[in-house]
Parts: C-alpha cells; structure tokens; sequence
C-alpha cells in the first residue's frame, strides 16, 4: 500500500465522519452510537486478524502504544460524540483542524521536532483567529454551542496528544494489529461509560442511525484507523496532524447539502482563517514519500 493512497483514504473517511457521528446518535442517543460503532469495529478488526493470520503484539512497548492509541479512540471520541449534538457536524471537522498546531506544540516538547519557528507561531495566530470567529458564532446559538466547541477543542488535544505518544513510544506493530490493540482497551471503556451513563437500549433505531453506526464501524473504524496507524508509522506527527487541512471544507459541504446545516459568511470565514493558518504553517514541506 503507498503511503499516499492511505493518507488520501483518511481524508475522505474523516470528512465523512462528522456527519455520520451526528446522525448515529438521532434518537439512540450519542453513548449508544458510540458504543456500538466500536463494538462493531472490533468484530471487523478481529475477524480480518484471524483471516489474515496477523498476531497482536504483546510486549512492555506494544501496550503502551495501545494505550496512547486509546486516548484518541476512546478519550477524543467520546468527547466529539457529545459534542455533535451540540453543534453542527461541519464545526467539528474545522476546529480539529487546529490539531496541527496543538501537535507542533507537543511534537516540540515531546519529540524535540523544530515545530515552533516564527513562521509556524504566526500562521498559528490565523487558526487562533478562525476560532475566535467561529466562536463568536456559537455564542450567538446559546451556551451549550459554546460548550461544544469548548469540547471539541478538549478532543482535539486528547488526539494530537496520542499521535505523538505513539510516535515517542515508537512500536514496530502492524497497523491492523495497532486498531486491534487499541480498541481491545478502548471497547470496554465504552461499555463501563455507557452502562454508567445510560445502559439502556434504545426504544427506536432510526434507519439513518442505523447506517450511520455501520458505516462508523465498518468503513471509519476499521478501514480509516487502519489507514491513520499505517501512514502515522511512517510520517512524522505533524505531518499527519496535515490531514485536518483538507476535511474541514468538505465536512462543512456535507453538513450543508446532506443535512441543512448554516454555512454562513462568518462560519466561512473562521474555517478560512483556520485552513489559511495551516497553510502558511506547512509551506516548504516535502511532498508526501511513496511506499512501494
């Protein structure tokens, strides 16, 4: 598999996301959706590890890679879960996209990568501004918009934080063995959660949320974790972190034409700024490399 292909494949499943966590939790509830995304993404995982015959690591540093893995997975997720009921789906994909900056911050301190020159510290005060202006939106939408952002940012600190703890801890694992790994921790994290916090089966199931669910479970667990441990094996964590720069304006289109979300001239001109930031943060990167 190159490189390439598997970062395009993330792209396109994380834009898809945001919608798709939205929807997975009208009427089940977002535990409920959560939970059983997992569940269903660990079946899948599992079953292709016995067909492919591919063995689960087990040694000091592979759990620990688990372990950092679960802090996005499980950690991240949950957050984000909660947080696409309070605002739209198209928000969530754009203030992640400061996950590059928050793990240049942590890439700095944690890897000791140059991270932090004052071109990469200016073009962070766009995204800052972007945020600011999306922000200001949400507190025209009442405070649980503002807590929601508040939340996403949270998760968004939880996933670049993982990233770079895998990245330090440095584990030769197959990127199967890695989703196996890690949701074997994260799994049940989501039951004790969701039986704590809930525990009770829905009284209806939605098709939309049904097919949300599945699709989350199979396509985005399995295959876009799959892909994320893959090329995260192989790029530096910033670099990864890149992929935000292109979901956000498709998440925001997707929101906007699949599920009638605002996509107003400020909403617009946060992500721009946010995206702008970026942008000018990884001018004079090298391309992405092939595997063959």
């Amino acid at each position: 598999m190159r490189i390439s292909a598997a970062y395009l494949g993330v792209i396109l499943i994380w834009s898809t996301t945001p919608l798709a966590i939205k929807w997975s939790g009208d009427g089940p509830g977002f535990l409920f959706g959560a939970t059983s995304r997992m569940c269903i993404g660990f079946l899948c995982v599992h079953t292709l590890l016995r067909v492919r015959g591919i063995h689960i690591p087990r040694e000091r540093k592979a759990l620990q890679h688990y372990g950092a893995g679960a802090l996005s997975i499980y950690c991240s997720m949950c957050l984000a879960y909660w947080a696409a009921q309070q605002i739209p789906s198209g928000w969530m994909s754009a203030l992640f996209g400061l996950s590059p900056l928050i793990t240049a911050i942590l890439a700095r301190t944690l890897l000791g990568e140059d991270s932090l020159t004052p071109r990469k510290l200016f073009a962070q005060s766009f995204s800052i501004g972007g945020l600011w202006v999306i922000y200001g939106s949400a507190a025209a939408l009442g405070p649980r918009a503002v807590q929601g952002i508040v939340v996403v940012l949270v998760a968004a600190f939880f996933h670049a934080l993982s990233a770079v703890l895998i990245k330090r801890i440095n584990a030769n694992v197959p990127a199967l063995a890695s989703v196996a790994g890690t949701l074997a921790l994260a799994v049940p994290a989501y039951l004790v959660t969701w039986l704590l916090m809930d525990g009770k089966w829905p009284a209806a199931l939605p098709l939309r949320s049904l097919l949300s669910i599945t699709y989350l479970g199979v396509i985005a667990t399995t295959c876009g974790f799959s892909f994320y441990f893959f090329i995260l094996k192989y790029l530096s964590a910033t670099r990864v972190a890149m992929i935000m720069f292109a979901t956000p304006v498709l998440a925001l289109l997707a929101g906007y034409f699949f599920n009638h979300e605002p996509l107003t001239a400020r909403i617009a001109a946060g992500t721009a700024l946010i995206l702008g930031g970026l942008l000018l943060h990884e001018l004079g990167r090298p391309r992405l490399p092939r595997l063959a």
